[in-house]
């Protein structure tokens, strides 16, 4: 290891060949696989001296993002209060403040009179009761994290549950509400999520060595000699999730795989009964259960490849017992359902957009007319809000776009009438002035792949922004796990589009946005669409002169890495610079040992290399690690955490070392590493730290494609 960060670290390297399939392939990096190893923190910590001091030259435009950021966000702010009615006839507004100067929220509440009778509580009222202050639990912590935190039915008590490494094992705690006092806890290392089972009961999951929520559990307060194993899955592609119903008479137990689900419920006044299944799992059948006062809606792709809705009785065991309600539609792929007494929400994705549709609700429990919630922008970001009583007249849903700010709308159900409640404030900037959405343009743009598939790609840029082929631009892509990344608004993104930077997201296969046959095109051994989309898109843009060709940077995060690192190695000409966050980079070595956290739920995303030799030679024709060659590469920076368990550091340090190795211009092309050393698979902690992460990375990307 060098003394000195003014050179750039030349990692050790150490003899082993992976031997698989009669196939053997050396590897001097694979010592970075322990990641205790002092050699290897010494590399991390010697490239993150190496990253900071080739950036030093960036410090002063990495304040001015910074200051961007403090600037034109609402520190001291609070979220849409939020009525709930509890079992004890108690009814409160429920909201969340941050305050300046503070990394964290609090949660609060104030006593509800009625759902029309909506505080002020721009300041803090005198009633206002604080139930969970994360900046308190945060104090002498480098990290934290909240998982679950829920109020018990009845309003009296609180479950929380807290990460403090970035490991995401959580410890759960219960909290009188009455006095402040914790009750009960530390339960140790359970999962993120959990479930009341009414006032005195709670179900938690415990994770095995791979990380994955293998085990649900019953907890009584206070009681803990007596906690008990309700339900295991040893299938290890399966994970498990907890949830409750809207009228808190049953804890839902969802156990799924990549493509198989299967839900059991259990009588929240009975926690001690046995789980019943909903439907036997089918090897390729997912479904979803929203449990009504009266009946099961269950949203699944049981011969409906873009998902339908059927409904079902409460006491329902096999799917043989499903009617449908909504057929198939291979136009719209189902995404969700909300079940209130008065009106049906469905969630969908039709024509590459999310969307919101509401039924009446017959006297009969039958549908009846259907209203989409539309919008005048022609990209956009729609999601339903969960309402918390099924007797309600209202729904909320939050919108926002590439040029308009989040915000909350109410909906009526009896009326169709709908008023936004709130959009996040975008302040005015001392220097730069107010924001103004008008001086912005949104656009849809379409690229053909190397197939002929259409792919979208949405843009924004500054109206003033010449779309002469001179201007730089920054391309996103993700396109794995049926994840949308949908057209969104983010105010760190402002800075950019103001110093003539164009900003586009590529929708690349892989993804969901054009519905479950976009996913699977993207996926297994089809995984390569996902690359070849986006190199694509990121021609069309220079080729419809919205950006200058040397002047395009990408960013992609976890499998979006995965796609920064195969298209750096496939058509490294077609980018100035790469930022890969916690990448996904090397795909081969990881999913071929099952013993790393999550491996073996990715065989039915990825394929199977360690059994299938098809899957392992397909992996290995685009596996970035892999496929590092002696060539001129752009300028790559990745961005890691010490603590992530989904993507372990392991990866990017291995690719960057590999980079350094063969890329024939490092000099002119900058590859740099760095890795928080107190963080976990989404990065920092805290809204600060997390704004100047976010800064450093800008300001690197916007360096590298001229726009500083």
């Amino acid at each position: 290891m060098p003394d000195s960060p003014l050179t750039a670290p030349d990692a050790p390297q150490r003899p082993y060949v992976r031997e698989v399939h009669g196939d053997a392939v050396a590897d001097p990096y694979h010592w970075m696989a322990d990641k205790t190893d002092p050699d290897f923190v010494a590399y991390l910590e010697a490239e993150n001296a190496w990253a900071d001091a080739a950036t030093a030259h960036l410090d002063a435009l990495r304040e001015e993002l910074y200051g961007d950021i403090a600037a034109r966000t609402k520190q001291t702010d609070l979220s849409v209060p939020l009525h709930v009615k509890h079992s004890d006839g108690t009814a409160y507004w429920y909201y969340t403040r941050t305050t300046e100067g503070q990394n964290y929220s609090r949660s609060c509440r104030l006593p509800a009179t009625s759902r029309d009778d909506v505080p002020d509580v721009t300041e803090p009222h005198a009633d206002e009761q604080v139930l969970l202050d994360v900046n308190l639990i945060a104090e002498g912590h480098a990290y934290t994290a909240l998982g679950w935190s829920e109020v018990s039915p009845d309003g009296r008590r609180l479950a929380y549950s807290v990460d403090l490494t970035g490991d995401e094992r959580y410890d759960l705690y219960v909290l009188d509400l009455a006095t402040g006092a914790i009750i009960d806890g530390p339960v140790r290392g359970v999962g993120a999520g959990g479930s009341w089972a009414g006032d005195d009961w709670l179900f938690y999951t415990r994770l095995d060595a791979a990380w994955r929520p293998h085990e649900v559990w019953r907890h009584r307060i206070g009681d803990a000699a007596s906690d008990a194993l309700v339900l295991t899955e040893p299938d290890e592609r399966f994970w498990m999730g907890l949830g409750t119903s809207r009228d808190d008479r049953w804890v839902i137990v969802e156990l799924g795989s990549k493509v198989t689900s299967e839900t059991h419920l259990i009588p929240a006044d009975q926690p001690t009964a046995a789980p019943r299944c909903v439907a036997p799992r089918r090897q390729g059948v997912e479904y979803a259960v929203e449990v009504g006062p009266d009946a099961l809606w269950i949203v699944h792709n049981d011969d409906a490849p873009q998902f339908m809705l059927s409904r079902a009785t409460l006491d329902a065991t096999d799917a043989s017992a499903w009617e449908t309600v909504l057929p198939h539609d291979p136009a719209t792929r189902l995404l969700g359902v909300s079940v209130y007494d008065r009106a049906v929400v469905l969630s969908h994705r039709t024509d590459g957009l999310p969307g919101v549709r509401v039924f009446d609700r017959l006297p009969g429990g039958e549908l009846g007319a259907a209203t989409e919630v539309t919008f005048d922008e022609e990209i956009y970001d729609v999601a339903a809000e969960d309402a918390p009583d099924s007797d309600t007249d209202r729904i909320r849903f939050g919108y926002e776009s590439l040029t308009a700010p989040p915000s909350v709308w109410e909906y009526r159900l009896d009326t169709g009438e709908r008023r936004l409640l709130k959009e996040m404030p975008v302040l005015d900037h001392p220097e730069h002035g107010p924001y103004d959405r008008t001086r912005y343009v949104a656009e849809r743009l379409w690229a053909t792949a190397h197939d002929g598939t259409r792919v979208p790609i949405s843009l924004v840029r500054r109206s003033d922004t010449p779309v002469d082929g001179t201007a730089p631009g920054l391309l996103y892509g993700y396109g794995s796990y049926e994840i949308p990344i949908d057209p969104h608004f983010a105010v760190s993104r402002i800075s950019l589009l103001d110093r003539g930077l164009v900003f586009a997201i590529a929708h690349v296969r892989g993804g969901g946005e054009l519905g479950r046959p976009w996913y699977e095109a993207g996926k297994e051994l089809h995984k390569a669409n996902t690359f070849t989309d986006f190199v694509a898109c990121a021609r069309e843009l220079a080729a419809q002169g919205y950006v200058a060709p040397g002047r395009l940077a990408a960013e992609g995060g976890s499998a979006g890495g995965l796609l920064m690192g195969a298209v750096a190695n496939s058509a490294p000409d077609a980018f100035r610079a790469i930022h890969a966050a916690v990448p996904f980079v090397d795909p081969v070595t990881t999913i071929l040992n099952p013993d790393l956290p999550l491996t073996v739920m990715e065989w039915e995303e990825w394929g199977d290399p360690l059994h299938d030799p098809a899957v392992y030679g397909y992996m290995k024709t685009y596996a970035p690690y892999e496929n590092v060659a002696a060539q001129a590469y752009p300028a790559i920076l990745a961005t890691t955490s010490y603590h992530d368990t989904r993507v372990e550091v392991t990866e990017p340090a291995k690719w960057i070392a590999r980079l350094r190795d063969f890329a024939t211009n490092g000099q002119e092309h900058p590859i740099l590493l760095r890795t928080e050393m107190a963080g976990g698979h989404g990065g920092v902690s805290g809204r600060y730290k997390a704004w100047r992460e976010r800064a450093w990375q800008l300001a690197w990307l916007m360096d590298q494609v001229g726009a500083a």
